[in-house]
């Protein structure tokens, strides 16, 4: 699902007895779930191990965006939502920072999952309640569902395909039927994908519109004010009805969080400097090699950190669109892998902070790595005439440099590649052996800072003879071009967590890649990648889903649909010198909601910088 999650198909629960459904399918019934292993945290777990729970409340805090909004409706594909939305509104269940195979209840106290998998019941906290007091019911589920199943987002809908109905059994005990092969995530995407909305609020409201009226919800938070495209304000509900479930307590303690916009990333850092907003997270090696060499940083007044994490780092690379004809050559995606100088770029851009991606799963167990074993080849074996030969044996690397910047060997490697396949240089120019046509193409991007390090790779480009050029446009155009597939190569990221399924079919699906929004940015077409696509979501057990990852990993990065870039294990943040935190740092990186604003270091903070700015 792009995010950490868990399944049934030998759950991993600290769970209740057996017990039989009105349906006679037995079921487990548990607190929480977990694919990988046991669950972290017990029935009777008193607080998150990384959190405060004495934590004090209150205090304000300023974040940063990029681009604008328009709609305060963020499960519906119209108009641009506002950040922070999400924590606003409640789900069933959610999950910790420190456990990243496992989600916990929250509007559901527990879940019973049936042993076919056919079905799971969540029984609801009778507390569970909306901001204006009313109760969160198994009504409120249904029309949830309904709602987003059949007008939200399409990738809510992709993902409730397999959903076949909600049923209420009482007031708060609801039953979500599924239809299709026994799949071991259905629990989990229902428990914390779906959001809860209230039934009796949307009577008077359409919930497929845009909307610049804040929505009720249930959640932590709630829309104090904002001027749509520049700024938003959330304030802490002060009788937020589950501050004391050990999953929230220590949590959620900031008493206001503001999200303001900025039109250009070029200028994010410079805010920040000039104490605009409070917490930054940086993905500029160069901005944090050379950015943070300012009077606050020394005097201490910001803090800057490493913190190590054990997240799967995904892919990151340059995504084709195959949708144009000229891409649908794989020899010229294989040749265009080696215009990307990454030694250079890390050596002299980014001061080798990062690490080559080779793997749509990089820096987790579901890697591809060496030769295939026999149960990936098991798995790969009936589609062999289907496949690049390659697929079968060693694991996909990426070309390697000198890192001088001056290394001819991978060009002349893509020439090669190119000539086998037909290409010619006519005039300097390298020419579409289909069209007779000189080929273009452009690179399209929002980001100013990424002409850095696309200009390096155009240049490659162009002594190959290709006619290369980059387009930056505002993040509103950036959106809309990507939504409709308006480009040629563009920056595109696939998170992954530790435990793949279904959201495999946004990322890479053929019916995924049809449709307008999609993740499937690159426009996979490919019946055999369906196919394994669906054998990983069907994997009975987590061992048997590790070769079903690997297995599709091999196909797809031998099928070059992306230039892969780099990753880095571990964030970098920068805060100016306000907050308290534990020094437990979650695996999945740091928790800023787990934080809290200390009173004296925010006093002394404003006193300092005062002196600063009388001595300037």
């Amino acid at each position: 699902m792009g995010f950490v999650r868990s399944a049934v198909a030998a759950f991993f629960l600290i769970s209740l007895p057996l017990s039989a459904s009105a349906d006679e399918v037995k079921t487990i019934k548990s607190h929480g779930l977990s694919l990988a292993g046991p669950l972290k945290y017990g029935p009777d777990f008193t607080h998150l191990d990384y959190v405060n729970p004495n934590a004090p409340k209150g205090g304000d805090v300023k974040l940063s965006a990029v681009g604008g909004f328009d709609n305060l409706n963020p499960y519906i594909s119209k108009g641009q939502a506002a950040n922070g939305l999400g924590l606003t509104f409640e789900t069933l269940m959610t999950q910790s920072f420190d456990d990243p195979s496992a989600e916990y209840g929250l509007v559901a106290e527990t879940v019973e999952v049936a042993e076919d998998l056919s079905f799971a019941i969540f029984n609801l906290r009778p507390e569970a309640r909306f901001h204006d007091g009313t109760p969160i019911t198994a009504d409120d589920l249904i029309f949830s569902l309904a709602a987003v199943k059949e007008k939200g987002t399409p990738l809510f809908r992709y993902y409730y395909a397999d959903v076949e109905s909600a049923e209420k059994l009482d007031d708060h005990r609801i039953k979500f039927n599924f239809s299709g092969p026994p799949n071991r995530e259905l629990p989990q995407i229902v428990g914390q994908l779906l959001p809860v909305l209230s039934e009796k609020y949307f009577e008077n409201a359409n919930f497929e519109e845009t909307t610049l009226t804040p929505i009720l919800g249930s959640g932590p938070y709630r829309v104090k004010d904002f001027e749509a495209n520049r700024y938003i304000t959330y304030e802490r509900v002060p009788d937020y009805w589950s501050a004391d479930l050990p999953i929230n307590v220590g949590r959620y303690n900031f008493g206001t969080l503001r999200y303001d916009f900025y039109r250009d990333t070029a200028v994010l850092l410079e805010a920040f400097k000039a104490g605009e907003y409070d917490y930054r997270s940086e993905n500029s090696a160069k901005n944090w090699a050379t950015g943070y060499d300012f009077p606050a940083v020394k005097a201490g007044l910001v803090i800057l950190e490493e913190i190590p994490n054990e997240r799967s780092a995904g892919m990151q690379g340059y995504a084709f669109n195959l949708r144009r004809e000229k891409f649908q050559d794989p020899a010229l995606r294989e040749a265009l892998t080696y215009a990307f100088d990454f030694e250079w770029l890390n050596r002299n851009i980014f001061y080798d902070q990062y690490s080559r991606t080779n793997s749509f799963y990089e820096n987790s167990v579901m890697a591809a790595t060496g030769e295939p074993s026999k149960e990936e080849l098991a798995i790969l074996e009936p589609y062999r005439d289907q496949l690049p030969p390659r697929v079968f044996g060693p694991a996909y690397q990426a070309p390697v440099t000198d890192g001088s910047g001056q290394d001819r060997a991978p060009l002349r490697a893509a020439r090669k590649i190119l000539a086998d396949a037909g290409w010619e240089i006519k005039n300097g120019k390298l020419i579409d052996p289909k069209t007779g046509n000189p080929l273009t193409i452009e690179f399209l991007m929002y980001d100013p800072n990424s002409l850095r390090i696309t200009g390096p790779m155009i240049k490659n480009l162009k002594k190959l003879g290709i006619d290369a050029s980059s387009r930056v446009v505002d993040t509103a155009q950036y959106t809309e071009r990507l939504r409709n597939y308006d480009f040629d190569i563009t920056t595109s990221g696939f998170g992954q967590s530790i435990s793949p399924g279904n959201e495999q079919r946004e990322f890479w699906g053929s019916a995924a890649g049809k449709r307008p929004g999609s993740r499937n940015v690159m426009g996979i077409d490919s019946p055999v990648i369906d196919a394994l696509i669906e054998n990983l979501i069907a994997a009975p057990t987590y061992d048997d889903l590790i070769p079903a990852v690997r297995a599709l990993d091999r196909v797809l990065t031998w099928n070059f649909y992306v230039i892969p870039q780099f990753h880095a294990a571990y964030d970098r943040i920068a805060y100016w010198n306000k907050f308290g935190h534990t020094d437990v740092n979650p695996s999945q990186g740091p928790d800023i909601l787990s934080w809290w604003v200390d009173p004296e270091k925010e006093r002394q903070l404003q006193e300092d910088i005062k002196k600063i700015r009388q001595k300037q």
